[in-house]
């Protein structure tokens, strides 16, 4: 039994010491049960103001993260001046429409609506999670009760349009086609205005940390085939292929037949483009086709941003088949984000998760890393190197969201107020993620020991870095 499955005793706190021990989310428990009054008239605006002012107050004391600019021009001040950052209230029903549960998901369609602005360092604003008084007195959550109500009275809010509506049992092979051309194929255009040359859509790997964009990715992909330790005329399996980077690279660099599949649509035509461009048709194959659905035999498998898809009732069949074709002694690379450190203050109330399996990853799934290694264990796969490279992941966001703004009119024009909204958001929201430790993402290098129980892998990963370009 893992330490998750561990059962947990009951916890009652006194009714004196609830609000102490239970802090920000016995508060949040008790908004979620609030009545809302249907008052005749709606609050004055000065009431709305007087509202917002304290809910600010005692929710983000100061000194906090970031200014906030109400809808009259009024400033809350933040630590800094300038502020680095400021959340700007569009208008009086604002805060009311913010303040749902889950929180997470009430604030993400506040901002695709445009209910509210961001101005300067995003993290700063959606880590508020983080920064959130955790203690209340008993008045004070009475007082919140009723400011909050005050806030909401009268406001409806229209829920944005979902990435998608998906049909048909959850991660059945045909709702999972559908979930993947959601996120992916909506413009491989969109995706080129912030991507790099090779359009790779997974972390970059910075050794240096001055390394551009596309010299990360690069990076990322050669210490991928390293630790793959690729070698010529070897057949590679590329789960999740995406737009043909690391197949392209992977033949190009170290003479690998690789067999790449992908269930987006748009993917695989500018993937085959770009293959045959390079003059690489003889040695990589782009296919549309489900990852159970894989035949054949191969020396090696890298299975890139993909896990992320699979969802945790089909990771046993996800590893058991990359198994399935994988050759005896040979490697595989799992390459997928996790869930990272808990943010311990606040409930799910807070961060439910929902917002992003809603908008932006349908039916995504991230497990812990002591989870997938369970599933890996389970289907006799022999864990050989575990590598975390979050840093690298919140360096890669950021430049990705740095990039999309740059180029934000060609964005705004190719999606649409809202779903331009969302993308921004997004990336500005992984990157604080990753940076805080909330997400996670990992390397996983795993073997299929051969019948002498032998893997083929050197004594250390001196080799991984001997030239000094890792």
């Amino acid at each position: 039994m893992s330490p998750a499955d561990q059962p947990r005793p009951p916890s009652h706190p006194s009714p004196a010491t609830s609000v102490q021990t239970m802090g920000l989310a016995a508060v949040l428990t008790a908004l979620g049960a609030v009545v809302v009054a249907r008052a005749r008239t709606r609050p004055s605006e000065a009431q709305l103001k007087e509202a917002a002012v304290r809910v600010f107050t005692a929710a983000l004391p100061a000194p906090r993260p970031f200014a906030v600019r109400l809808w009259d021009g009024n400033e809350l001040p933040g630590a800094q001046t300038p502020p680095a950052a400021r959340l700007v209230l569009n208008s009086p029903e604002s805060l009311g429409r913010m303040l749902r549960l889950p929180l997470d998901v009430a604030l993400g369609e506040a901002y695709l609506r445009g209910d509210f602005d961001i101005e300067g360092d995003f993290g700063r604003v959606v880590g508020l999670a983080d920064t959130l008084n955790p203690q209340f007195s008993p008045a004070q959550v009475a007082s919140l009760l009723r400011d909050v109500s005050l806030l909401r009275r009268g406001v409806s809010a229209r829920p944005p349009t979902p990435l998608a509506r998906l049909h048909g049992e959850s991660h059945s092979r045909e709702r999972d086609r559908q979930a993947v051309q959601a996120h992916y194929d909506v413009s491989n255009d969109f995706y080129r205005l912030w991507l790099d040359t090779r359009m790779v859509y997974s972390c970059a790997y910075f050794p240096r940390g001055t390394e551009t964009l596309d010299e990360a990715q690069e990076a990322k992909l050669e210490l991928i085939c390293r630790k793959l330790r690729l070698k010529g005329g070897e057949r590679l399996l590329d789960l999740g292929c995406g737009w043909g980077g690391l197949a392209i690279y992977a033949a190009q660099r170290y003479g690998v037949r690789v067999l790449g599949v992908t269930l987006s649509e748009a993917q695989l035509h500018e993937g085959r483009a770009r293959v045959k461009a390079a003059g690489l048709s003889h040695l990589v194959t782009l296919e549309l086709r489900d990852y159970r659905d894989v035949t054949g035999e191969f020396d090696k498998i890298a299975s890139v941003g993909m896990a992320e898809h699979v969802g945790r009732r089909n990771m046993p069949e996800y590893f058991a088949a990359a198994h399935r074709v994988l050759k005896p002694g040979g490697l595989m690379m799992n390459h997928a984000i996790a869930d990272g450190l808990g943010q311990a203050r606040v409930s799910n109330l807070i961060q439910s998760g929902n917002f992003a399996r809603r908008y932006v990853f349908p039916d995504g799934e991230l497990l812990p890393i002591w989870e997938t290694l369970k599933y890996v264990d389970a289907a006799l796969f022999e864990v050989r190197d575990v590598e975390n490279l979050r840093e690298h992941y919140a360096r890669t966001t950021a430049l990705w969201a740095r990039r999309l703004e740059a180029r934000g009119d060609e964005a705004l024009a190719a999606l649409g107020e809202e779903r331009y909204r969302l993308w921004r958001i997004y990336l500005n929201a992984c990157g604080y993620y990753f940076s805080a430790g909330h997400l996670s993402i990992f390397q996983t290098l795993l073997a299929k020991p051969d019948e002498r129980r032998h893997v083929p892998l050197p004594r250390s990963r001196a080799d991984l870095y001997a030239d000094g370009r890792l």
